[in-house]
């Protein structure tokens, strides 16, 4: 093992000499408390490294061990229900051996060494393999079965033994044969986590990500294998928004990161996660999730490790064919662990003192999302959706982070504080958002769920925009500028707005709207806009078509839960009923 020696520490920052065979990336131990680092500059036979603990108490001529390896996570049974650091490292175990203070230089595996696995064999001796092939089965919870897969370094074999029964991670599972060499196989491996995984081919992602929130599936669907950003000011419900997208979306995996977030923010999740139900199983969610912590008073460098670590694990599941939803809460604050980090490198600033190379890192990050087909002859498919926060200081949409991300991703979320300081939450600026992705949802939608989807979300965004223009006008002349078809319109966009747009997050049934609630209660308030319409042109009077009663029942509609989903169709045999009446009624003036 290579050892050098501390000659400069700035903060996370240290920098070694005697380092000789050290390569970029790779992992080394700091000082006699053997604090995790990684190097990430090499020049003029100085090593530089950043810590991934407290550097205080740290001395010059202290030791560097070199590892020899990169910094890599660990795969296999055992990751689902887990809360890391954002090194991996588990801090259920670290609280049940160190206490409330996680201890510095303490090493600990990620997948318990202890615990034993009944794995199922899926190929019996003989077979021939290749690499992504599935070996095994392992039932990690009643929602997910774990995988063993050929490791993706292996490119064919043969299967020379395979076995069956309960095992540990670190027991050997099977035995190929590789050119004559055995080769074996463990349920644990382990990837660097800079290092993408391996994939047959990148397809274009159709299929749309259910969230269970109006505002995103009806007019900014994400695809499965898709990306998106929520940026916002602060207070506008960046972190309520994650959390429901985490908690309610249709993906089978969820990998929710803690970047540098407060802590009180991270340990609500930490305490509202194991009580929440899957809405599509009915068993708890954590039996389907992996929680990444690594909140703002944690060392700062870890939290720029903190998005690789669960980039890898995302892809790992991806590798297995499940859909994967990855939310980084936030990019802001890993961007900003960059910029601290390149700053005590000296290296030349960018716009706002960022790093030049922070849209290449970004885009990096992003780009490691998509719809794949995975390796192994079976052609199974896996996606990742990636989905990042950024919290520009004051709102600032210019900010470097915000332009950098929406370079990169495919939709875009605008979170308001004007929409929160109203309560209207989601806080999503309906006439600033966008998805590139609606064109090929709304094919899928109108396939699979109505024909008319599409024609009806279109008509609603054109009644929002025209609704923007006439509070213009009204602002600048008065309501009384109005035609009546005019007012209609700005009703019809109220209940657009307050009826369908805005969603209670702690609401037990408002919390979560399925496809086809969404799909009936847009249709409603489209038929009372097009009955209306008719009305108007007939001659009845506004008194009547805003009647209260109207208003009312288009008002309950999202607290209809999906088990009473009839009554939806019901509010649309009331409005039939009601304006069949009011034919023939005269026009008041």
């Amino acid at each position: 093992m290579e050892v050098g020696k501390i000659v400069r520490i700035s903060g996370p920052l240290v920098v070694a000499e005697g380092l000789i065979n050290a390569q970029m990336y790779e992992v080394v131990r700091v000082g006699e408390a053997r604090l995790l680092g990684e190097i990430i500059e090499i020049k003029r036979g100085l090593a530089s490294i950043q810590v991934y603990e407290e550097t205080t108490g740290l001395g010059l001529e202290e030791p560097v061990f070199a590892t020899g390896s990169p910094l890599s996570v660990e795969l296999g049974p055992g990751l689902i229900s887990s809360i890391y650091d954002g090194i991996q490292r588990p801090l259920d175990i670290l609280r049940d051996r160190e206490g409330d203070f996680v201890t510095r230089g303490v090493e600990v595996p990620a997948l318990s060494r202890t615990r034993r696995w009944n794995f199922k064999p899926l190929v019996k001796k003989g077979d021939e393999v290749e690499a992504g092939d599935i070996l095994g089965e392992v039932e990690e919870t009643p929602l997910v079965k774990h995988y063993i897969m050929v490791p993706p370094e292996i490119k064919k074999g043969k299967v020379k033994k395979i076995f069956e029964g309960e095992h540990k991670v670190d027991d050997v599972v099977a035995v190929i044969e590789v050119d004559k060499k055995e080769v074996s196989i463990t349920m644990v491996s382990k990837w660097p986590v800079r290092r993408p995984r391996p994939f047959k081919k990148k397809v274009a992602p159709v299929e749309p990500l259910i969230t269970g929130q109006r505002v995103i599936d009806t007019f900014f669907p994400v695809a499965k294998g898709g990306t998106a950003c929520i940026p916002g000011p602060f207070g506008s419900g960046k972190t309520v928004t994650q959390h429901q997208l985490a908690k309610w979306a249709n993906s089978r995996i969820v990998i929710f990161i803690g970047c540098g977030e407060r802590g009180n923010e991270m340990t609500d999740v930490l305490l509202e996660f194991p009580t929440l139900v899957d809405p599509y199983s009915g068993r708890p969610l954590m039996e389907r999730t992996v929680l990444i912590a690594n909140t703002s008073n944690m060392p700062v460098a870890a939290r720029e490790a903190s998005i690789y670590t669960g980039i890898t694990i995302a892809e790992y599941f991806r590798d297995m064919g499940y859909d994967v939803t990855l939310q980084a809460d936030s990019t802001s604050r890993w961007a900003e662990a960059l910029r601290e980090i390149s700053g005590r490198l000296e290296e030349m600033p960018g716009e706002e003192g960022y790093p030049a190379y922070l849209s290449s890192r970004l885009a990096a990050f992003y780009e490691r999302a998509g719809k794949v087909y995975c390796l192994g002859r079976d052609n199974r498919e896996g996606s990742i959706t990636a989905i990042g926060s950024v919290s520009p200081p004051g709102g600032d949409l210019s900010e470097p982070v915000v332009q950098a991300t929406l370079r990169v991703v495919k939709v875009f979320w605008a979170l308001e504080d004007r929409l929160a300081y109203e309560r209207h939450f989601p806080a999503i600026n309906w006439l600033l958002s966008y998805s590139l992705y609606s064109p090929k949802i709304d094919e899928y939608l109108n396939r699979t769920l109505a024909a008319d989807f599409s024609e009806k979300r279109k008509e609603a965004m054109r009644l929002l925009q025209r609704e923007a223009e006439l509070k213009e006008i009204v602002r600048l002349i008065g309501m009384d500028a109005l035609s009546f078809h005019e007012r209609l319109i700005l009703e019809v966009a109220r209940s657009l707005r307050e009826d369908f747009l805005q969603q209670h997050a702690f609401h037990p049934v408002d919390t979560f709207a399925s496809l086809e609630k969404q799909y009936l209660m847009l249709s409603n308030i489209i038929l009372y806009y097009r009955l209306a319409k008719e009305a108007l042109e007939r001659g009845v009077s506004l008194e009547e078509i805003f009647a209260p009663k109207i208003k009312e029942k288009l008002g309950r509609m999202k607290y209809v839960s999906t088990e009473e989903m009839d009554e939806l169709k019901e509010v649309e045999n009331f409005l039939n009923q009601y304006f069949e009446k009011l034919k023939g009624t005269v026009k008041s003036v």
